[in-house]
């Protein structure tokens, strides 16, 4: 019935596919030479992130060397920062820097709700684009940060490994917390609408930081929000399927199954088939082979490929590594990965045949 649509979105959408899909989270990225060297020419992550026609090529890179079945915007879960009135820049290597932390309710009745085709008509100028250059070879791809990880960053006012600050403002302001999820739960959401009126047809979330919680602090902190986020969108666009990726959700899976999401993306330190068995039988599965891997064997990436995909038999399953590629990746190894991922059946029958 809609075989003139990409695979990656038919099975996203729970339909029945020929072979599970395959894309790779940072697949635009470091590990390729054509990007390293446009980062040489342009040093700066935000004018290749908000450059319509940088983040464009960017995001083609990949699909011009490997064919994913899925093409994701070149862009930054922060990008929708400065529409809200929060600057912030990115050092290569060290990661974001939020000049100004909101730390107080004077700060966050200051933030402005997001107009995502005002602040940031890039994002849908690439989206388009992006569209029109796949057709249906494969699916666009956007995303977001959810609620609980941009209020890491604004509050911690960069990466933080123990993210001290927040926690603090968690358990003793928790009012103040909640107002900013709440600021960032609507805006994200209308931000996502307009990924998808833009040209998206799958959407990913990433709650990158919410693998730190506590689950009793998961559920105050990081899953109402995710809800709230997937309830508004859903609300005006039903039928896009929407991801949610958390690193290190091992502890919380059965948790991000309720969300209302359609997809859980899986790192990797969760077995494929127990991650299966501890979600509702009607989420998908994402994910979840260890980004560590491509520095293996080309044969290693096979068979791990060919265990991960039979163990999500039976299920929606769109494969992907549990994490972003690693920057210093052989850039071979990234084109294995999506050729065996493309051969994958012929791979399953080789291996039962043994």
């Amino acid at each position: 019935m809609s075989d003139n649509l990409p695979l990656l979105l038919r099975a996203a959408r729970g339909e029945s596919v020929e072979r599970p899909p395959v894309w790779m989270m940072r697949q635009a990225g470091r590990y390729m030479k054509v990007y390293r060297d446009l980062r040489d020419r342009h040093p700066s992550f935000r004018e290749r992130s908000e450059n319509p026609d940088l983040s464009y090529e960017i995001s083609m890179q990949p699909f011009k060397a490997f064919k994913p079945d899925g093409v994701i915007l070149f862009s930054d879960i922060l990008t929708p920062l400065p529409g809200m009135g929060i600057d912030f820049d990115i050092i290569e290597s060290k990661g974001p820097v939020i000049q100004d932390p909101i730390r107080s309710t004077n700060q966050i009745n200051a933030l402005r709700n997001l107009e995502p085709d005002e602040t940031m008509p890039f994002v849908g100028e690439v989206l388009s684009r992006l569209r029109g250059s796949v057709g249906t070879e494969a699916a666009v791809l956007g995303f977001v940060g959810a609620p609980w990880t941009l209020a890491a960053y604004v509050v911690e006012g960069k990466s933080s490994k123990n993210y001290a600050i927040i926690k603090a403002m968690a358990f003793q302001e928790p009012k103040t917390l909640h107002k900013l999820l709440d600021h960032f739960a609507k805006s994200i959401a209308s931000y996502l609408c307009y990924q998808i009126d833009s040209g998206a047809q799958v959407v990913q979330m990433f709650d990158s930081w919410a693998g730190q919680l506590s689950p009793t602090d998961y559920d105050t902190f990081a899953a109402p929000y995710q809800k709230k986020v997937i309830d508004l969108v859903k609300t005006t666009h039903p039928e896009t399927p929407m991801i949610l990726y958390i690193s290190g959700s091992a502890g919380v899976l059965e948790r991000m199954g309720k969300t209302g999401v359609d997809i859980v993306s899986l790192d990797w330190t969760v077995d494929m088939a127990e991650g299966c068995a501890r979600l509702p039988d009607h989420v998908g599965v994402q994910g979840n082979v260890d980004p560590g891997l491509l520095f293996g064997s080309h044969e290693m990436i096979r068979s791990r490929i060919v265990d991960v995909v039979s163990k999500a038999k039976g299920r929606r399953h769109i494969l992907n590594l549990g994490h972003g590629i690693l920057p210093g990746t052989p850039e071979d190894s990234a084109k294995v990965f999506f050729e065996a991922g493309k051969s994958v059946n012929q791979l399953l029958k080789d291996s039962s045949s043994h």
